[in-house]
């Protein structure tokens, strides 16, 4: 454990280094964060407006409170893992990285952790501008505020290992990019990204609750702008917890199949 947490330490010195030499890319990146719900926010509260000020349960600065939310909690739980798979293969990175005694998902938990340390400040501060620029209010019960933190770190865990173990069909393709598009696509539609889920069919609503992108994203939401009861929330919180398992048991077996699949290329 003491060797784990000396590599932890200096992948995070290591990751904030690259960080602050591409201030650039960082702040394209954290751009790109803001823009995506700030027009979901815009367009959905013009809806709202042109309806009388609500649609679908929502008033206007329930929406408001919502992308903001949202962005927040996406922000803490997106990673980039599926898009680095595929060239650590083709190139024969990966293959340096299966050389060290450690397993090399710590290195990338290490990087997406300093990732969210560096940018998570600024964006609540933009969080709060919108919040006043726009008239989000939160009102959160304190049960809910409490229960957002364990929430909020486990819809992290899923979502990352989840796009973990599907970027590893890049052991048995090294063209993901479509494989990649079509699960962008679900989860999208299907964790509250694009609109609550509460504004969907009932039959969308049904095949979110089953599947595991309502549990990364929409579900934190909607628990701190108090859109679910404290029953609602421990059913989500037990949800989350099944597919975290099932996320662990997954990157296992796909892990072991495509390491013995795997065959190094590159220069």
């Amino acid at each position: 454990m003491k060797a784990l947490a000396r590599l932890y330490i200096q992948q995070f010195k290591t990751t904030t280094a690259n960080m602050f030499q591409y201030r650039a890319a960082l702040l394209i990146w954290m751009i790109g964060q803001v823009l995506e719900p700030l027009v979901y926010l815009i367009v959905w509260s013009a809806v709202s407006d042109s309806s009388g000020g609500a649609i679908g349960g929502y008033t206007t600065g329930a929406l408001v409170t919502y992308f903001i939310v949202l962005m927040l909690v996406n922000q803490f739980t997106y990673t980039w893992i599926m898009y680095e798979w595929e060239y650590r293969i083709r190139e024969g990175t990966l293959s340096f990285a299966l050389l060290r005694p450690v397993h090399p998902i710590h290195s990338d938990i290490a990087d997406n952790i300093s990732s969210k340390i560096i940018t998570l400040p600024v964006m609540v501060l933009v969080a709060l501008g919108l919040g006043i620029f726009f008239h989000a209010s939160l009102n959160a019960p304190p049960w809910a505020i409490l229960m957002f933190i364990p929430v909020l770190f486990v819809a992290f865990a899923i979502r990352f290992l989840f796009e973990w173990t599907l970027s590893q069909v890049a052991f048995w393709t090294t063209r993901v990019s479509a494989v990649n598009q079509t699960y962008f696509v679900l989860m999208l539609f299907l964790s509250g990204q694009l609109a609550p889920l509460a504004l969907f069919p009932k039959q969308i609503q049904i095949i979110s609750d089953v599947l595991p992108f309502h549990w990364m994203l929409g579900f934190p939401v909607e628990l701190l702008t108090n859109r679910v009861s404290l029953s609602q929330a421990l059913t989500g919180l037990g949800a989350q917890l099944a597919w975290l398992i099932a996320g662990i048991l997954m990157l296992r077996l796909v892990w072991r199949a495509g390491t013995r699949a795997y065959t190094a290329v590159g220069q």
